[in-house]
């Protein structure tokens, strides 16, 4: 694997999650393509990390079906295809549009005027091109909304396909954070108007316009070519 940019925040607890979140981000936004191998190593050494989190990490890929161990070549990015992404972020998109609705009907003017504060923080960062803190604030405004739909199993089961969001990437791309805004605008407005109809869309868009432009990137770098 070539020589990349250095993990942060090695100093979290949780490691072997640290190194896997980065892997992932790196397989689904093309920095690593499928049929790559990945060498323990090299992951270590760029890291500053020993070798038991990166195995650990690495299994945890293998779980998530992003990497194969393949026998004399050891761990390699598993096969992924558009449709794998139109798949995985169209069930995104379904979850997240229920959980919103759900939310819609039930949210108080409190819990409105919490989100509408995430949201404001978010767009100073965003404007701010505070790209670190973009991906830790999207991350927390929709963790508030699926938390206030009350649904823990779908909430759950949003989470496990949103290991395939290369949030990083999004978070870098200045027309994605502009689309990130509105979006999160237009939702609040549904919310603040206790209209599931128009929540749930405006939740799945922000999902599926995620995949469209995840596909023109990918096919920018030809990955499917080889």
């Amino acid at each position: 694997m070539a020589a990349r940019s250095k993990i942060q925040d090695v100093s979290h607890p949780q490691l072997s999650e640290t190194v896997a979140s980065l892997l992932r981000d790196r397989i689904m936004s093309g920095q690593l393509r499928p049929g790559e191998r990945i060498r323990l190593e090299e992951v270590a050494q760029e890291t500053g990390l020993s070798i038991t989190p990166v195995r650990e990490a690495l299994l945890m890929l293998r779980a998530d079906d992003m990497v194969e161990l393949q026998p004399r070549r050891g761990h390699v990015v598993a096969p992924l295809s558009r449709q794998d992404i139109v798949d995985v972020f169209g069930l995104q998109g379904d979850v997240a549009g229920e959980l919103a609705a759900r939310v819609a009907v039930s949210i108080t003017p409190d819990q409105l005027d919490d989100l509408r504060q995430q949201h404001e923080r978010l767009r100073r960062a965003a404007q701010a091109r505070q790209v670190s803190r973009v991906e830790q604030l999207e991350f927390e405004f929709h963790r508030s909304i699926n938390r206030l739909a009350d649904a823990r199993k779908l909430s759950w089961l949003l989470r496990a396909a949103t290991r395939y969001t290369p949030s990083r990437f999004y978070a870098a791309s200045p027309e994605w954070r502009a689309g990130m805004i509105t979006d999160h605008e237009a939702l609040l407005d549904a919310l603040e108007a206790h209209d599931p109809v128009t929540a749930r869309p405006i939740m799945a868009r922000h999902f599926t316009d995620g995949a469209e432009r995840l596909i023109k990137h990918l096919d920018g770098l030809g990955v499917w070519n080889g």
